[in-house]
């Protein structure tokens, strides 16, 4: 097992124990869905209960909520809440410059422009010191993203909103059930979006999403956004007005029914998850030159994607850029059947819809303003030295029961790194 499979060796994780589902559709889903196709209300717009009013209890419940509404996806969460915040045209939002495209361009479809801040080299969540840098007289929210399933630090951006007076808007799309100082993520700013799309820790069979607040008026707003303007109200019949600007991002019974089942097994997954990553963690965190995620001092981290970072200098390789070294363990790895890959592949300010403006026309909504661009490449030095320097773990580790596929990967790590030689001959050829 000493020699490394990418020169022929036999692999840590062999090829036919790879293949590990997420998420896992058990009998009780299968009965959930079927039961909602035979009931009488497949959409929310239904009088009296149904499927998705029911998925908005229990998620509330579960999570402590007050309000929650479920719509068609993650992004379609964000940009109801902007609107019902009256974020629109001419506005500025702040958002981090590592995340998932739809954080940066949920602002974008309310007419209003993402502003991109620099992250924390340790969490990889928005730094609040570059947030406050960036508001200008424009600014009227921040989305701080928890990403990963890592909270952000909402005590420094709350105090920051109040300070001047901006509407915050959580995208935990990848971390239900983490918390902040006690608190859930999502409930801690003026209204909080999940994503339910099929890898998420608590998924749909397919997309879905949640919006949550503690303000009935805000999220009565979210309501009538999603469904047309319109006000939908138990005892009243529907009377296809719209009372304001409206989309149609109802989700249906049978995503909202799946989820529901899977919420009620969360937390045995939740917990097992747990054990499951700490374990695999703490082994890895044993090899020089290895930079393991972790989960800071009161806050609950639920593991959505593991980001390991590497440090060629503690590695023993003074000298050699990040991107060689990352590049020959990549390679090194999933030779072994660790399947590390890249979690975007630029800083979001560099994607081709900012760059080049391509929103509605003529430049909009940055023509409103008239603010200056960011040109692709510069800016963000966090965010670009941890996309240089990074590789991760998706999907497979949600499975409650890959404990043993996890000690598999450690393995694999530990071989690695018993043949530095080889990585740091590979490393240098590339730098």
């Amino acid at each position: 097992m000493s020699k490394l499979a990418a020169f022929g060796g036999t692999a840590a994780v062999p090829k036919d124990r790879r293949g590990v589902q997420w998420p896992l559709i058990e009998d009780e889903d299968r009965k959930s869905v079927l039961d909602a196709l035979d009931g009488p209300r497949l959409v929310s717009d239904t009088d009296g209960v149904n499927a998705v009013s029911e998925l908005e209890r229990g998620w509330a419940e579960r999570f402590g909520f007050e309000h929650c509404v479920a719509v068609s996806n993650g992004t379609a969460a964000l940009s109801l809440a902007l609107a019902a915040l009256g974020i629109g045209p001419g506005d500025e939002v702040i958002v981090p410059a590592l995340t998932f495209i739809a954080t940066g361009l949920a602002p974008v479809h309310q007419m209003a422009v993402p502003v991109f801040a620099d992250i924390d080299p340790v969490t990889f969540n928005i730094d609040p010191d570059d947030v406050e840098r960036r508001i200008t007289p424009r600014t009227k929210a921040i989305i701080p993203v928890h990403l990963h399933g890592a909270p952000a630090d909402m005590d420094r951006i709350m105090a920051i909103a109040r300070k001047y007076h901006l509407a915050v808007v959580e995208d935990a799309a990848q971390a239900p059930g983490a918390t902040h100082r006690g608190r859930p993520v999502g409930g801690i700013g003026d209204a909080g979006s999940f994503s339910l799309q099929v890898t998420k820790n608590i998924p749909t069979c397919g997309e879905g999403g949640l919006l949550v607040t503690g303000s009935t008026e805000l999220a009565e707003a979210m309501r009538r956004g999603r469904q047309f303007g319109e006000v939908i109200e138990a005892g009243r019949d529907r009377d296809y007005v719209s009372y304001g600007l409206g989309w149609n991002h109802k989700m249906n019974a049978i995503q909202a029914a799946f989820t529901s089942s899977q919420l009620a097994r969360f937390d045995d997954y939740e917990q097992r998850r747990q054990r499951n990553v700490t374990e695999f963690l703490g082994r890895l965190a044993e090899l020089p030159g290895l930079v393991v995620p972790t989960a800071l001092p009161d806050t609950t981290h639920v593991w959505h994607i593991l980001r390991f970072r590497f440090d060629p200098a503690a590695f023993g390789l003074e000298g050699v850029r990040p991107q060689a070294l990352r590049g020959a363990l990549r390679r090194l790895l999933r030779a072994e059947g660790v399947p590390m890959s890249q979690y975007q592949l630029m800083p979001l300010p560099d994607q081709k819809v900012f760059v080049e403006r391509l929103g509605f026309g003529s430049g909009h909504p940055w023509a409103v303003t008239g603010a200056p661009g960011t040109a692709s490449g510069e800016g963000y030095p966090v965010t670009r030295a941890v996309i240089a320097d990074s590789l991760t773990i998706q999907k497979r580790h949600l499975n409650p029961d890959a404990g043993w596929l996890l000690a598999l990967y450690a393995d694999a790590f530990e071989k690695v790194w018993a043949n530095r030689d080889m990585v740091a001959t590979l490393a240098k050829a590339a730098s």
